[in-house]
Formats: C-alpha cells, structure tokens, sequence
C-alpha cells in the first residue's frame, strides 16, 4: 500500500488487521512525512526511536490476536502532555529542560491500548492563544494557502501544531486540548474533526495546566468515526484526578449509525453576531438543511446570557492560570534565570518569570492576578463565575426542553495569514473563541465538523453542542453532518 500516512485511524486499523500492511509500515510513512514538512513546525520534538519500538509491539500484539482499535496507529501528542523521558514544554521556555519522570494519563492511555507515539506537537505557549503565534518553538504552520495566495496562514489555536499534523497527512490523528476552543477552532480552520468531551470525561492528571475547571482533552482526528475510536481510547474514570467522571465508557463507534430521525437540533438565535460573514451564515443555514433532510427537527431555541460568555471567560480562565502558573518560579524544575551577585529571591523570580514567560501568558497572568485581588475578586471573579451559572442554567433549560443537539458556526471566519493579527487589539483575538467558550463554561460536550470550502477555498466547519456525557449521540449526529456535507478536500501540498 502507498501514501499510507494519508489513512484514517478506521482504514488502517482495517489494513492492519487484514494484514495489507504493518504497523512499522505505517510508522516508517509518518516518520518520512514528518521529516519532510518541517515547513509546517507542527512536530517539535521528534521520538522516532519510541515509534519503532512501540510499532514493532503492536505488530506483535496485532498477531497474537491481543489488538485494541488503536493498536498500531501513529499519533501525535500536543506539547502539554507530559511525556516520560520526552521533553514536555507546553511550547513555553520556561519549562526549557523539563523531561517528566511520569506519562499524563491520557497519553499513558494511548500507549496502553498499542498506538505509536510519533512525537510532540507544537502549540500556544500554555495554550493561551487562538493562533499559534504564542510558540517558545516559532508558529506552526497551516497546510492549507489562499487560492494562489503564498501568505503563510495559522492552523488555529492552541492546537496549532495537531490540527497542522492531522491535515497534513504527518500522523494518522492527534492529541489535542480545549480550555475555549483550542480543538474545535484549529480543527475548523483545517478541514479536521475535533472533539472536546463533557468535563471529566478525560483525565487531567499529567496536562499542564491552563485553567482546571475549563481544560479537556480530546482527540483531532480525520473523520468523526475516527474521533468516535480515539476518544474511547483516551477516556475512563482516574483517582488521580479528583475532577475524572467514575462512569463506564461507551463504545463510541458502535453508535455511529447515521440515523438521526426525530431528533431536535436547537439553532441559537444568540449565535447570530452582527458583522457575520455571509459564507459563515449561509454555511450554517446549509447545515441545519442537511440535518433536516437526514430527519432532524430544526427548532429556534435562545441561550440568553450567551452574550455575556466571553468577558466571562476571559475573567476566570486568566484568574485560574495565574494561580496555576505560580509553581514556575525557577525554584524546583525548568528554568532559572542567571542572578547577580546581591539578587534575593524576588529577583529570582521576577527575572525567572520575565524571561520564561511569552507576552500573552504574562498578559493573562496579570489580569488573573488583578481580578482576584483584595477589592477586585467580588467585582470581577465573583461576578464571572455567578454568569457561568447562567450560561450553564441556559443549556439545562433547553436540554430539558427536549432538544438533542444545538448547531452552531465553529469559527467567525476560515483561517487568517500569521502576523495579520499582530498590530489588533487582543480582544480581536479573542473574538475567535466567541462560539465555543460557552461549552467550557457550561463543561458540554462539542464537536468540530468540516462543511464547506469558502470563496478563497479555505476549510469552514460547523459546531455540534450536546448533552453532558452524551458524546456517543452528539458523534452520531455529527456522523450525519459529515456524510451529508460530503467534505473532502485536502490541501495542495507545497511543503
């Protein structure tokens, strides 16, 4: 077989168990991929000595008759996973040097169920950003350009280098994170799945931190019967994370039938932005078409405090990474900056954390450190978290009121050039998150879908919003956008 890295998850595993081709096969195609499209930057530490090796035991497993789904497949995993032995920076240089002693969970998980870690995948620094521009590592990537247009576009963010690696052909799926829609908005803007799950669903223990009570991981993936397969692979229940669901893991897979028939999807009238796109509302219009004519009741439905979502967001999730980001003060791993003679230990950390820290990570920390001040906390973090409660209140009502799905535009727009945002206000960075910062506050489950091509023939995708625990359904209602949207351009290679 060639060209066997730009398989999906299903179509190699069926090839493996057919015995069409190897695991090692597999491997030796990604790896030779990778090594070409260092263009991109979405591979930033390579482990191809790991990959072997773990192919060779797969091959091994698959012929015993031991093999899980995921055995044997090359994946990727986002730089905010700790990695035994493999340097795991979270794209920051302040954690320059840090090979953990440990393996997250979630990768641990992988490794278990026989896939092949290919290497460490680029991101925004602590994934705070929508862009990859935020990177110790240099900007990854998109392998998609504008028409005849040479301008260097971003994957997204903070899963830059994922939804890169994914789209390319680099790997067969990768690890991805979602704090406010750091899966979904990369996976957009590349024409890839990605899938966040509810709260609780994938254990934290071994992710750097962002924000606790908004990160999750998930999987970005080629098709969503692909995210159907690594998702179940990454979840389960972990005492080591105190925030980890104690509730049996579905087969995802087995729910993909595509029969959607009687199902209510919601259509938020909230959703509708002044200033949207034409393309990104006739987009989503054309999607709640195809789901009608798959059988789906389409229902107006209001998310009132939507409005109030992301200024919320942009109070707690800073509030909680200042408090997260205080353990790299230069004491006990990563960096240390050089002191001169007379420096205490305040200057210990100020120059520590003035050299280790990236603008936008410094930026969100103050304002984290500000809105949970004396005279402050009440006024702003207070005040954010009872407006979670409403947004979350919000979903409940309509969820209750009988609706299976909301639709919404993942995106406010396809993919920007890098360095187009460089001169804007950060609040226009922000906006990106202005359709999914909702699911994180609200701990819902959301899937990315690829649904059309815009007029400089860049990918555009839809959001799917389900129920709390409820991934199997929201995957199979996604399974039926995906079929009927027919998407299935590629980028052209120019790497």
């Amino acid at each position: 077989m060639s060209d066997l890295n730009k398989l999906g998850l299903a179509e190699a595993r069926d090839a493996l168990r057919k015995g069409d081709t190897t695991s090692v096969e597999l491997t030796e195609a990604c790896l030779k991929a990778i090594d070409a499209a260092d263009a991109l930057n979405a591979f930033v530490h390579k482990t191809p000595e790991i990959a072997m090796e773990r192919a060779k035991a797969a091959d091994d497993r698959i012929k015993a008759g031991d093999a899980p789904s995921m055995c044997g497949l090359p994946v990727g995993i986002k730089d905010l996973f700790c990695t035994k032995g493999v340097p795991s920076q979270a794209a920051s240089r302040i954690l320059e040097g840090f090979k953990p002693e440990y393996e997250s969970t979630v990768s641990q998980k992988l490794a278990d169920a026989g896939s092949v870690m290919l290497g460490k995948l680029n991101m925004d620094e602590f994934a705070m950003g929508s862009s990859n521009e935020t990177s110790v590592y240099g900007n990854a990537v998109s392998p998609w350009r504008r028409g005849n247009d040479d301008a260097q576009l971003t994957p997204g963010g903070s899963s830059g280098g994922s939804a890169a690696a994914v789209a390319a052909d680099l790997c067969l799926a990768a690890t991805g994170t979602d704090t406010g829609g750091s899966i979904r908005q990369p996976a957009a803007f590349t024409g890839t799945v990605g899938i966040k799950p509810t709260y609780g669903r994938c254990s934290r223990w071994g992710i750097v931190a962002f924000a606790s009570s908004l990160d999750q991981a998930g999987p970005m993936t080629k098709s969503v019967r692909d995210a159907a397969i690594m998702l179940e692979a990454m979840c389960g229940h972990d005492s080591k994370d105190s925030t980890s669901a104690e509730l049996a893991v579905p087969d995802f897979e087995a729910m993909l039938t595509g029969d959607i028939k009687g199902k209510k999807i919601g259509i938020p009238k909230e959703y509708r932005m002044d200033g949207m796109p034409g393309e990104i509302e006739k987009l989503w219009s054309d999607g709640a078409e195809m789901l009608k004519a798959a059988g789906a009741e389409i229902v107006d439905i209001s998310l009132p405090h939507t409005k109030y979502a992301l200024p919320a967001y942009y109070v707690i999730a800073p509030a909680e990474a200042s408090s997260n980001l205080a353990r790299y003060d230069g004491v006990r791993y990563g960096r240390r900056a050089t002191l001169e003679a007379g420096d205490g230990i305040t200057e210990m950390y100020e120059k520590t954390r003035a050299e280790g820290f990236g603008h936008e990570v410094q930026r969100r920390v103050m304002v984290g450190t500000y809105v949970l001040s004396a005279g402050f906390y009440d006024a702003y973090y207070n005040r954010a978290r009872k407006v979670r409660t409403l947004i979350k209140k919000d979903f409940e009502d309509v969820f209750a009121a009988g609706v299976d799905a909301i639709l919404t535009p993942a995106t406010p727009s396809a993919a920007f050039g890098l360095g187009e945002m460089t001169e804007a206000d950060p609040v226009q960075m922000y906006l990106n998150d202005v359709f999914t910062v909702t699911v994180n506050l609200a701990g819902l489950p959301g899937v990315a879908v690829p649904a059309g091509l815009d007029k400089q023939g860049l990918p555009l995708g839809l959001q799917l919003i389900g129920k709390p625990w409820d991934e199997g359904d929201l995957l199979n209602t996604a399974y039926a956008l995906e079929n009927a949207a027919g998407f299935v351009a590629k980028p052209q290679q120019w790497w």
